[in-house]
C-alpha cells in the first residue's frame, strides 16, 4: 500500500512540475513579443495614433471647404399690438440656401496642401515615438536579462563565500588562523547578500517598467536566462544617407513646408474674395403675401459678395515678412539638426565598436579569472595559500562575470541605439 502511495506521489509531483513548466513557458517574454505588445498597447504610441487620426479628420474638413454649403432654417413668429396691424399675428417661414466660394485668392488649395503636409508631419512624429518606445523596450529587456544574471551570479558568489567561510571557521576553531581572516570573508559575504537584495529589487523595478511600456497588467513573466555570445559589428551607414530616414528631419521639413504654405495664405489675404449665395424662402401666415393678400409667400434671392482689401497701413504686408523670417529661422534649425544628427550617428557607431571591444576584453578577463580561482582553490586545499588569496580570487571572479554580463547587455543596447539613429529601428 505504501509503495502504491509513493508511486501516486511521484506521478503527482511529475504532473505538477510539468504544469508549472508549461506555465513558465507560456509566460516567457521574447524581445519580439515585447516590441509587438508595445506597438499595440503603449500609451505614447496610442496618443501619436490619435494625433494622426485628428490630422486626417482636419484634412477631410479642409477638403470639403470648397464645396457648396447648404443651409436650412425655420422660424415661427407671433406679434402683438400694434405690430399685428402691419404683419400677420401668426406666421412661419422657412429658407434653404446654397453658398459657394468662387475665389479666395488661392487660400483653399493652399489649406488643402497644408492639411496634407500636417498628416505627413504627425506621421513622422509617430515614427519618432515608435522608435523611442522600441529602444526603451529593448534597453529594458537587455537590462532585465543582465540583472537576472546578476541575481544568479550573486547566489553563486554567496555559495562560494559560504563554503570558504566554513573552511576558515574550522581552521580558526582549530587555532590555525587568526579571527580577522574569518571576519574578512564574513564582511564580503554580507556585502554579497546586500548586492543580491539590490539585484532582486532592480529586477522587480525593471519588470514594472517593462509592464508599463508594453501594457501588461502584471509582472508575472520571464525572460531568457542569458545573452548570447553573437557579437557582430553592423555595417556602417553613411550619415548623409541615414539623415534622410530620421523622423526628426522629416518633421522639420514638413514644418518648413507648412510655414511656406502659411506664407501663401497671408499673401492671399491681400487678394479679393468672391462668394455667391442663392436662397429660397417660403412663409405661411394670415395674408402674409403682400402682393395678393394670400396666406402663402414663396420667393428667392441671390447674393454676390466681393471683398477687396484696399488699405491697411501695411499690416498684411508685414505679416508676410514676419512669416518669411520664421521660415528662414526654421531652415537654419533644419541645417543645425542635420549636423547634430550626423554627429549622433558617428558617435553611436563608435559606441557600438567600443561595446564589442569591451565584450572581447571582459570575456578574456573572465577566462583568466576562472583559471586564477581554480588554481588558488587547489592551492588552498593543498595548504600552500591562505584564505585571503582565495577570497581575492573569488572577488576577481565575481567582478569578471559581472563585467561580461554588463558588456554583453551594453552591446545589445548599443546595437539597438545605432539602428535607431540611422532610422532603421523596427
Amino acid at each position: 500500500m505504501s509503495t502504491y502511495k509513493y508511486t501516486l506521489s511521484v506521478v503527482f509531483l511529475l504532473v505538477f512540475a510539468s504544469f508549472q513548466q508549461a506555465i513558465a513557458q507560456d509566460r516567457l517574454l521574447s524581445i519580439e513579443e515585447a516590441k509587438s505588445m508595445a506597438l499595440s498597447n503603449n500609451k505614447k504610441i496610442k496618443k501619436a495614433d490619435k494625433t494622426i487620426e485628428a490630422s486626417k479628420a482636419k484634412k477631410a474638413s479642409v477638403y470639403a471647404s470648397n464645396k457648396p454649403f447648404v443651409e436650412a432654417s425655420a422660424m415661427g413668429v407671433h406679434v402683438g399690438d400694434p405690430l399685428n396691424t402691419l404683419l400677420p399675428e401668426f406666421f412661419a417661414n422657412a429658407s434653404l440656401g446654397v453658398t459657394q466660394v468662387i475665389y479666395a485668392g488661392g487660400k483653399i488649395n493652399t489649406a488643402k496642401k497644408m492639411s496634407a503636409t500636417a498628416v505627413d508631419l504627425y506621421t513622422s512624429q509617430k515614427e519618432l515615438t515608435d522608435s523611442e518606445v522600441l529602444l526603451e523596450v529593448e534597453t529594458t529587456y537587455w537590462q532585465l536579462i543582465n540583472v537576472k544574471s546578476k541575481v544568479e551570479l550573486a547566489n553563486t558568489y554567496i555559495a562560494l563565500l559560504t563554503e570558504l567561510l566554513k573552511d576558515l571557521t574550522n581552521s580558526y576553531n582549530a587555532g590555525i588562523i587568526y579571527k580577522n581572516d574569518v571576519l574578512r570573508v564574513q564582511v564580503q559575504l554580507n556585502q554579497a547578500e546586500l548586492d543580491l537584495t539590490k539585484a532582486n529589487d532592480g529586477l522587480k523595478l525593471l519588470k514594472l517598467k517593462m509592464a508599463q511600456l508594453t501594457g501588461m497588467s502584471n509582472i508575472d513573466f520571464f525572460v531568457k536566462d542569458t545573452i548570447g555570445n553573437d557579437v557582430v559589428l553592423l555595417e556602417e551607414v553613411s550619415p548623409s544617407m541615414a539623415i534622410v530616414n530620421r523622423p526628426e528631419v522629416k518633421m522639420l521639413k514638413s514644418a518648413i513646408e507648412i510655414e511656406e504654405l502659411q506664407s501663401k495664405v497671408l499673401e492671399a489675404d491681400r487678394k479679393p474674395t468672391i462668394g455667391l449665395n442663392v436662397s429660397g424662402v417660403y412663409a405661411n401666415g394670415k395674408q402674409v403675401n403682400f402682393t395678393d393678400g394670400s396666406d402663402d409667400l414663396t420667393s428667392y434671392y441671390g447674393l454676390l459678395n466681393v471683398n477687396i482689401p484696399i488699405f491697411d497701413w501695411g499690416s498684411r504686408k508685414q505679416k508676410v515678412k514676419e512669416q518669411d523670417f520664421k521660415i528662414e529661422a526654421q531652415k537654419l534649425e533644419l541645417e543645425e539638426t542635420e549636423e547634430l544628427v550626423a554627429l549622433q550617428i558617428q558617435n553611436a557607431y563608435l559606441e557600438l565598436q567600443q561595446s564589442i571591444q569591451k565584450v572581447d576584453i571582459s570575456t578574456e578577463s573572465l577566462q583568466q579569472a576562472d583559471e586564477n580561482l581554480r588554481l588558488n582553490q587547489d592551492r588552498f586545499d593543498a595548504g600552500t595559500v591562505t584564505g585571503k588569496d582565495v577570497l581575492e580570487a573569488q572577488v576577481l571572479w565575481q567582478k569578471a562575470h559581472s563585467d561580461v554580463s554588463d558588456a554583453k547587455a551594453n552591446h545589445r543596447i548599443s546595437k539597438a541605439n545605432y539602428k535607431k539613429v540611422i532610422g532603421d529601428f523596427k
